[in-house]
């Protein structure tokens, strides 16, 4: 049953009444660089934060065995965060309603070149209708919305009338083994929801992605004496090639998969990071490729690296030079099968409404080509899956920024949603 009327007007006056606070949390958590490894400090801000509203908290690590041993875990390496995950916990006086999952990342990519930013890249500039900074969009906007939607909820004497868990994981941005853990943890509900900055619009499909190195080494001579060949370097750019192929191919087969077919290039491989060599004189006796590549929902990683790895020894062994230096692949990050949401849930009936009511137009769905912690739900939890989130620029890239008017529309969708979903009750007083 829809929300009557004049309870959805009190529920997106509410949001309007806490937005400016809504901004001002959002900034703090801009301005926290949490990087691969070091969000340690903004996940104890983000467990005081929900303590202090009262909800009951839980934090906990992550369990390397229990994810290597789960179909879904991605691979570990000396790179792998650390950082503890953290969820707040709602609980109602009578569990009338639906449970609710709302999760959020708070790790972020590296900035990049600071020069080519406009300001300081975790400075949270406010311009017009955009914040700026690396992580506003991707996904602390998100993050503070997820509190605020249930904080409206509470200005107004309300809470949802069911069990919420207010998920805030890391390594989203590399392997999506955080998502998992909380799964592995036992956390589950009827639901989850998930505000990434996807342009105010439904995630249908979305690929799956795998990290892999490559390793090529090399016979370290000096230059006159270079023979063809011996230049790790050299071989890896002959590699790189090889790389490409089978994205061309991969991308072939769109026609296959539903929701890719009308996309122009729905599989993007991405050569992340070169380093070779030691000496501009001396020929180069190692060099290692770190690449990214996305995959179809319903291939599963491994089958997608033993192609890989096989069509990499294909070529090697019919390189004059590599045939004898055989390039090693090493998988050391996400590993991670892509999801498809099946049409037609209540759960998708009811965001379409709090949408409407919120923005004015019908909700819309797309097909997004980058990995998302909704693969977890979807594929493992089988739960709906709904990833949904706000208008954005530049994300990973220089000046990445969030619109605050989308920001305040989609916060009211989702206190509009929860409050549906999960039902209302009084505060207890």
């Amino acid at each position: 049953m829809s929300l009557d009327p004049g309870l959805r007007d009190r529920i997106l006056q509410s949001v309007s009444d806490g937005f400016d606070e809504q901004i001002a949390f959002t900034q703090k958590l801009v301005r926290m660089p949490s990087l691969r490894g070091h969000e340690h400090p903004i996940q104890d801000f983000l467990f005081g934060t929900l303590r202090d509203r009262g909800y009951a908290m839980d934090r906990f690590v992550m369990d390397r065995a229990a994810i290597e041993a789960h179909p879904g875990g991605s691979k570990f390496s000396d790179q792998h965060s650390d950082a503890p995950i953290v969820v707040g916990i709602h609980r109602p006086n009578a569990e009338t309603g639906r449970s609710l999952i709302l999760q959020s990342h708070l790790d972020v990519v590296p900035e990049g070149l600071h020069d080519m930013w406009s300001n300081p890249p975790f400075s949270a500039r406010i311009d017009g209708d955009w914040m700026f900074g690396r992580g506003a969009a991707d996904m602390k906007a998100g993050a503070a919305a997820n509190i605020y939607a249930l904080d409206a909820l509470r200005r107004i004497g309300l809470q949802p009338a069911a069990t919420v868990y207010v998920q805030s994981v890391v390594e989203e941005e590399s392997t999506g083994n955080g998502a998992l853990q909380t799964f592995l943890q036992g956390y589950t509900a009827d639901a989850v929801l998930i505000p990434e900055p996807e342009d105010e619009m439904l995630v249908r499909a979305n690929t799956g992605v795998l990290w892999f190195q490559l390793q090529v080494r090399g016979v370290p001579v000096h230059v006159r004496e270079m023979g063809e060949g011996a230049n790790a370097i050299d071989g890896a750019t002959r590699l790189i090639a090889v790389l490409r192929e089978i994205e061309s191919d991969w991308n072939a087969e769109k026609g296959k998969h539903p929701h890719f077919e009308e996309e122009d290039h729905p599989i993007n491989l991405n050569i992340g990071k070169i380093e070779g060599g030691d000496w501009a004189s001396s020929v180069p006796s190692w060099c290692n490729i770190d690449c990214r590549v996305s995959i179809y929902p319903g291939r599963s990683a491994e089958d997608a690296g033993r192609e890989i790895r096989e069509r990499i020894a294909t070529f090697a062994q019919q390189d004059k030079f590599l045939s004898n230096n055989p390039p090693k692949i090493v998988f050391n990050g996400f590993f991670a099968e892509g999801y498809v949401l099946e049409p037609g849930s209540d759960a998708e009936a009811i965001l379409g409404r709090a949408h409407e009511a919120a923005i004015g137009a019908p909700l819309k769905a797309f097909m997004t080509a980058g990995y998302l912690d909704t693969r977890v739900y979807a594929l493992y939890n089988k739960i709906p899956a709904l990833c949904y989130g706000p208008v954005s620029r530049n994300i990973h890239g220089i000046d990445e920024c969030v619109s605050l008017s989308s920001v305040r529309r989609i916060t009211r969708a989702m206190a509009l949603f929860i409050a549906e979903w999960c039902g209302v009750e009084p505060v207890p007083e």
